[in-house]
């Protein structure tokens, strides 16, 4: 048989077909040597799985469904590691890697993969892992939050040191040593002090830098005592400031790399535990007492734990002048399981090891209102949710927070709550009368429900979205898809009020809906460019219990600005206009696309507040907007809000 593209143009080594090695065991390719894979998924390394001849295979430099030329760089005790050196079959997510490191680093494993794209590959994996336990099935994972920088984000370095006194790091897959003069995803500052420490740290094997984002503080360790290069180094702490507070931060502490999304982490956490004045806190691996100090002033009292003595310092520190905070110096099980004091909210924040389950054990006795169980392994989390809601939880909420743009790993956060008649009398009024889901997965669309200052639920409808009718009307078509999308929730669900939603595009009688590539984005946008068109946003409520349904729609005019194809071409390869209606988001901070809009300015970004506050009116679900909960000053006047603010029919 004639092998069909066996040779592959390698450089060095020997190319292979896959038709051709299937036939051919004989022949075991080894490292240099060049193989045509299909990636089939991901694994835990953020590399994609694949197989050579029966072998597993892990690819660095794809992207899932992919077809690639990949050399074989390592062969493993269980499996060979390749890297992409060609793409035959691209995703449309795939985008060039701005890091000149990035294959030889591996540090960031997803350079070439769309940030929008990124988050679905992490809410897909920890959906992933939650699904192998049977506790857990069904359980809707919701799009991450994402980070507010993707690159600079970091406030926390680890450098390897080379020959002559060299930074750098550590290929994950080679072992090689590489030389790096600036890292993408460091803050700015980070890599000025990389930059001055460059070949001038022989005396040590590796070097920390961390970085006060908002302080401008440092610390560099080791102590180094063999240069004259104008930094400090050998500081036993540093200061960093969140959400208005400084924190002391000692060099063994543990403290978020990420601090501006970090903030947002904390600021979630405490809309959910919903603490009242007279609740109990117990934050179970407290570190420098971050969550303990930030949410004091919401409760009555916190409990703080933690087993590292370096940290517990720090903790006091920071915690001078808050007079309800206790810290106790130990391991969380054993301080768990001997507690004088039974809690109403407990916060776990384990290492990537998850919790010991004499942790879990003490949580379960206790069996406090309300847990945050934040995860950076969804293996861990997966496993430790299944233990808890063996006993008496139920998994309200799983929420990824992207603390770490790039790369394959993830931050979750995990809201249980105690299930059936366990839940206090006025918890379960609140919880009858918010009993709210939200037929989308969009995270603008959530963002601003909560800006009404609603309680919901998120559960994705996964309905097609292609128009049965060619010839309908724009309003039409989204009021029908909005409400085919509560529909379809709704038929799933007992009880409860359902809402749908949808937006649609329209320019001179044409229906813009999301783009199917890259190609088609760009001439959307193209189309749009320097005109005036209309945005349709339709919103549809299912009262399940009352039989009823409702639907309207809002419309906008946008006009957009006279972009250049270079700014439509650098947009487009972000990713970002794959999942929206006329392949923009009006709110995006990069492009910018529209220079005028006339008419309901969050129905364009995804969601009208003043129909969605009149149908949750109308459905006995209480409107609450507030200037400090986010929403907009033009929509705190808009008539058709105020009037429904607080009422109930």
């Amino acid at each position: 048989m004639e092998c069909q593209g066996a040779r592959l143009g390698s450089q060095r080594g020997r190319a292979y077909s896959i038709q051709y090695m299937e036939r051919t065991t004989d022949i075991e390719p080894a490292v240099g040597d060049q193989l045509e894979l299909t990636l089939d998924g991901m694994v835990s390394s953020g590399e994609c799985a694949a197989s050579w001849n029966g072998e597993p295979a892990t690819v660095f430099g794809g992207i899932p469904g992919e077809r690639v030329v990949a050399e074989l760089v390592r062969r493993q005790r269980d499996h060979i590691a390749a890297r992409v050196v060609e793409v035959l079959d691209a995703s449309p997510h795939r985008i060039t890697p701005k890091c000149k490191y990035f294959w030889p680093c591996t540090g960031c494993q997803w350079q070439h993969v769309s940030y929008e794209h990124q988050l679905e590959l992490k809410r897909d994996w920890i959906a992933a892992r939650l699904a192998e336990k049977p506790e857990l099935a069904g359980l809707t994972v919701l799009s991450p939050v994402p980070s507010e920088n993707t690159t600079g984000y970091r406030n926390h370095a680890r450098f390897t040191i080379g020959p002559g006194g060299t930074l750098g790091y550590v290929n994950h897959t080679t072992r090689r040593f590489l030389r790096v003069d600036r890292c993408d995803l460091m803050h700015p500052a980070i890599n000025d002090a990389l930059a001055k420490l460059q070949e001038h740290a022989a005396e040590t094997t590796q070097l920390s830098i961390r970085y006060g984002v908002n302080t401008g503080d440092y610390l560099i360790q080791p102590k180094m005592v063999g240069w004259d290069i104008g930094l400090e180094s050998g500081q036993k702490h540093y200061q960093e400031s969140m959400l208005g507070h400084t924190f002391r931060v000692a060099s063994p502490s543990f403290f978020q790399v990420n601090t501006p999304t970090a903030e947002g982490m904390v600021k979630l956490v405490g809309e959910q535990l919903r603490l009242t004045p007279d609740d109990v806190l117990v934050d179970a691996y407290a570190g420098v007492g971050v969550f303990a100090v930030l949410l004091a002033d919401r409760c009555k009292q916190v409990l703080a734990i933690e087993e590292s003595s370096a940290a517990v310092k720090d903790a006091r520190v920071n915690a001078e002048g808050i007079p309800n905070i206790e810290f106790r110096l130990g391991k969380t099980e054993d301080v768990m399981g001997t507690l004088d004091i039974v809690p109403d909210a407990v916060i776990l924040d384990p290492s990537r090891q998850g919790c010991d389950r004499r942790a879990l054990d003490a949580v379960i006795k206790l069996a406090p209102k309300r847990i945050a169980y934040i995860s950076c392994e969804p293996e861990a989390l997966a496993r430790d949710l299944a233990i808890l809601v063996e006993g008496p939880f139920q998994v309200d909420m799983v929420q990824p927070v992207d603390l770490f743009p790039n790369t394959h790993h993830t931050e979750c956060i995990a809201i249980l709550s105690l299930r059936g008649d366990s839940v206090g009398a006025e918890d379960e009024k609140t919880l009858v009368k918010q009993n709210l889901i939200l037929a989308s997965e969009s995270p603008r669309r959530r963002d601003l429900l909560k800006e009404l200052g609603v309680d919901y639920q998120v559960e994705v409808s996964g309905v097609d979205e292609t128009p049965e009718n060619p010839y309908i009307s724009p309003e039409a078509l989204a009021e029908a898809l909005a409400m085919k999308k509560a529909q379809a929730v709704a038929a799933s669900r007992d009880s409860g009020i359902v809402l749908g939603a949808d937006t649609v595009v329209t320019l001179e009688g044409r229906i813009y809906g999301k783009p199917v590539d890259n190609q088609e984005a760009v001439s959307m946008l193209g189309e749009l460019r320097d005109k005036t068109h209309t945005v349709v946003t339709a919103v549809a409520v299912v009262n399940i219990d009352a039989g009823t349904s409702t639907v309207t729609h809002e419309a906008t005019q946008v006009t957009m600005r006279d972009y250049s194809d270079d700014e439509v071409a650098a947009f487009v390869a972000t990713g970002n206009p794959m999942d929206k209606a006329g392949s923009y988001a009006l709110q995006d901070p990069g492009f910018h696309p529209a220079v005028e809009v006339s008419g309901c300015y969050t129905s364009a970004i995804g969601l009208p507040l003043c129909r969605v506050a009149e149908l949750l009116a109308a459905n006995d679900i209480t409107v609450t907007p507030s200037a400090d909960r986010g929403t907009p000053e033009r929509c705190l006047h808009c008539t058709a809000i105020r009037d429904n603010v607080g009422r109930q029919q």
